[in-house]
């Protein structure tokens, strides 16, 4: 294994960049290098493991091999072919090449994959003076992607994406990615001694999010990472850093966490979900519709992601909805309120403006993610 730092890179949904660039400096990493849809570090084969782990808003972590130039075919082979490729692949890995091409010459990306996966035997050859590959060992997902002509080659190391945290084995028809409920989350600031509600919770992912989030579980805990076969990656190195996770974990942090929604079968969803990652019982789920929420709790936090035309239901259903949403809610004067929404109208309907709102996909749905800040909890001592 070549021993200078790895660039790795975090990919992220297209704007939560910055939530994912604050997860990595709060990882302890200072020189961070924020793009569109990703977010690098240079590091060690620890770093890997631990950006795996702890990264809740991450969409994978990625090694980038190189970035080049390549306006032709040739020149495609010929830089690929002159990487190291040994130091990463062993003499029996699987390496299947994928690709894309975006504002770039060479578009057509069955031929791109070919002439990479090619150009990566070559090089493999001279090291290990073989001319077949069996390809029965560890797998390494190596990705050509060309943007403007510049050829980026990297390595998944995460396997599955890492909202596959290993507790959600059912869902509702339209799920919200656990990745972006923990972006979600992250923008409410919410804390750990304050009231968290979901009234959508469809198959509990924000409700269990942020019950991790509350007590400091890795998110990746549960979970296996195609890295942990390499070779070139100690089993000693996994090992330190999920006891490290261990260790950081507060399962003794009290929660006020509720879920709620008007299906049954969701609730039973979000019960078997909470349950399978150990959590059923910091979470009160309920059958209960928006409009009958009611607290007596101050300075709550309300999160939610609900229905809208594209997901679910019909545009009637959906004002009405949110219409009810505004008379019920808004009454909680101490309580801030957060929602992801894609209809043009949703400040008129809910009936007050938003302090903030913030551009995001879920999916390909293009929403916005509505902020109604409330005044934050009075400290001890305040009059």
């Amino acid at each position: 294994m070549n021993t200078a730092p790895l660039k790795i890179v975090a990919t992220a949904a297209m704007g939560i960049e910055a939530i994912v660039a604050d997860e990595v400096k709060k990882l302890g990493y200072t020189d961070v290098t924020v793009e569109n849809g990703k977010v690098s570090i240079y590091g060690t084969e620890r770093d890997v493991a631990r950006l795996n782990l702890w990264l809740r808003a991450a969409d994978r972590i990625k090694i980038e091999v190189a970035s080049f130039p390549a306006t032709s075919f040739e020149e495609l082979f010929e830089r690929t072919k002159a990487i190291p490729w040994a130091d990463f692949l062993p003499v029996n890995a699987e390496f299947p090449v994928s690709g894309k091409s975006v504002k770039s010459g060479l578009y057509s990306v069955p031929d791109c994959q070919a002439i990479v996966k090619k150009a990566i035997v070559e090089s493999l050859r001279k090291t290990y003076r073989i001319d077949w590959f069996k390809e029965d060992g560890p797998l390494f997902k190596i990705e050509v992607a060309l943007l403007k002509d510049v050829a980026t080659l990297s390595i998944d190391t995460s396997g599955s994406g890492l909202h596959k945290r290993g507790y959600r084995y059912f869902h509702g028809k339209a799920p919200l990615k656990e990745t972006m409920a923990a972006a979600m989350i992250y923008l409410t600031r919410w804390t750990p001694d304050r009231p968290f509600v979901d009234p959508f919770c469809g198959s509990g992912t924000l409700p269990i999010e942020a019950a991790m989030i509350g007590q400091n579980i890795a998110p990746g805990f549960n979970r296996d990472f195609v890295s942990e076969n390499w070779p070139w990656i100690d089993k000693k190195v996994w090992d330190e850093v999920r006891t490290e996770a261990e260790d950081l974990a507060n399962y003794d942090q009290p929660l006020d966490i509720s879920g709620f929604d008007i299906d049954h079968r969701m609730v039973d969803l979000s019960i078997a979900n909470a349950k399978e990652i150990g959590l059923s019982e910091l979470i009160t789920f309920k059958q209960m519709q928006v409009k009958d929420f009611r607290t007596t709790k101050e300075y709550g936090v309300l999160v939610g992601n609900p229905p809208y035309g594209e997901r679910l239901g019909t545009d009637e259903e959906v004002r009405r909805l949110y219409q009810d949403m505004g008379k019920t809610l808004l009454q909680y004067d101490t309580w801030s309120f957060y929602f992801l929404v894609s209809h043009p109208n949703f400040e008129k309907l809910f009936g007050r403006k938003a302090s903030k709102k913030r551009k995001l996909y879920n999916g390909n749905i293009r929403t916005d993610y509505y902020q109604f800040f409330g005044p934050l909890p009075r400290k001890k001592g305040d009059i």
